[in-house]
C-alpha cells in the first residue's frame, strides 16, 4: 500500500514536470516569435511612415476633396457628393485629354520597349568596345527630365534646330514640331521615347544576361539558327523582364507631365493635353481641388485597371522557368 502511494505521488509529480516545460517550451517559442515580429516591423516601420506621408495619407485627402467644392486657398467651401465626377465624365475635356492620353501611351510604349530590346540584343555578346554602346545607350536615364527637354527644344527649334537643318539640307520644308497640332503629340513622344530608353535598356539587357550560355550552346549544338534561337528561346525566357517593362512603360506614359509642361504646355489647340496635365491645370491653375482631386481618382482608377487586365491577359504568355 505503501509502495503504491508513492509510486502515484511520483506520477503525480513527473506530469507536473512535464507539464511545467511545454508551458516553459511554449511560452519561449512566443517570446521569440513575439520579438520576431517586432525586430520586423522596426525594419519596416521607415517605409511605412513614407508611404503614410507620401501616399496613403494624400490618396485619403484627395478622396476627401473630391466630395468639395473648394475655394481658391483649398478650403472647403461646400459638399457637393459625386457632383464632382458627374462633371467630369459629362465634360468634352475628359474624353479629349483622355484620348490624347492613349494616343500617347500608344505612340511610346511598344516603341520604346522595341527599340531598347534591339539595343540590348544587340551589345549582349562580349565584343570588344560593347561597353562604350552600353554606357551610350544608358545614358538617358541618368539626364533629368528638364534638362532632356530644354535639349530637345533646341533641337526642335524651328529656325536653328538640328532637325529642320537637315530637312532644309534634303530639300524639305521646315517643320514647327512643337507649335503644329499635327506634329506636337508625335515630337513630345519621341522624346519620352529617347527618356525611356535607357531604364527599359538596363532592365533588358540584365535579363538577357541572367539567361544562361549553357542553353545557347544546347540549341547551336542542336543545329538552331539565330532566329530560332531569338524567337524559340531568348523571347520566352526574356518575356517576365518585357512584362515588367510593358506595366511600368504604360504607368509612366500615364503619368508623364514634365517634358509636356516645359515644351508646349498642354498645346497647340490641346494636342498634347494628356490627362495628368489637364489635372494639373484643373487643380493648380484653376484652382479647383475639388474637381481636380475627382480627376486624380479616376485617373488612379484607370491605371489600377489596366494594370490588373495586363495581369489576368498578358501574363499568361509570360513565360517564368
Amino acid at each position: 500500500m505503501g509502495n503504491n502511494i508513492s509510486q502515484l505521488e511520483s506520477k503525480i509529480s513527473l506530469q507536473k514536470v512535464t507539464s511545467f516545460e511545454k508551458t516553459g517550451t511554449l511560452e519561449t517559442i512566443n517570446i521569440s516569435k513575439l520579438k520576431e515580429n517586432v525586430i520586423g516591423y522596426l525594419f519596416l516601420s521607415p517605409s511605412i511612415i513614407l508611404f503614410t506621408i507620401f501616399l496613403f495619407y494624400p490618396l485619403a485627402k484627395s478622396v476627401y476633396l473630391s466630395l468639395f467644392i473648394t475655394d481658391p486657398r483649398g478650403k472647403i467651401a461646400e459638399f457637393v457628393g459625386i457632383q464632382n465626377y458627374i462633371n467630369l465624365f459629362t465634360s468634352d475635356q475628359f474624353f479629349t485629354s483622355l484620348k490624347v492620353t492613349v494616343l500617347f501611351t500608344l505612340l511610346t510604349v511598344p516603341s520604346s520597349i522595341v527599340f531598347a530590346l534591339v539595343l540590348s540584343l544587340f551589345t549582349h555578346n562580349r565584343l570588344k568596345g560593347m561597353r562604350i554602346f552600353q554606357f551610350i545607350f544608358s545614358l538617358p536615364i541618368a539626364i533629368s527630365v528638364g534638362t532632356a527637354s530644354i535639349i530637345w527644344m533646341i533641337l526642335f527649334h524651328p529656325s536653328a534646330g538640328m532637325f529642320n537643318y537637315f530637312l532644309n539640307q534634303l530639300g524639305f520644308q521646315s517643320i514647327f514640331w512643337l507649335s503644329d497640332p499635327k506634329w506636337a503629340l508625335f515630337s513630345i513622344s519621341l522624346v519620352t521615347v529617347w527618356m525611356n530608353l535607357g531604364f527599359n535598356y538596363i532592365v533588358l539587357l540584365s535579363g538577357l544576361q541572367g539567361i544562361s550560355e549553357d542553353l545557347y550552346e544546347s540549341a547551336r549544338i542542336d543545329g538552331a539558327g539565330r532566329f530560332r534561337i531569338l524567337w524559340n528561346m531568348t523571347l520566352p525566357l526574356l518575356s517576365p523582364t518585357i512584362f515588367f517593362v510593358s506595366i511600368v512603360s504604360i504607368i509612366g506614359a500615364f503619368q508623364a507631365f514634365g517634358q509636356i509642361h516645359i515644351m508646349t504646355k498642354g498645346g497647340p489647340i490641346d494636342s498634347t493635353n494628356v490627362f495628368v496635365y489637364s489635372l494639373y491645370q484643373e487643380a493648380f491653375i484653376n484652382f479647383n481641388f475639388g474637381s481636380g482631386s475627382a480627376s486624380a481618382i479616376v485617373l488612379f482608377a484607370i491605371i489600377l485597371s489596366l494594370t490588373f487586365i495586363q495581369f489576368k491577359i498578358t501574363e499568361r504568355k509570360v513565360h517564368y522557368q
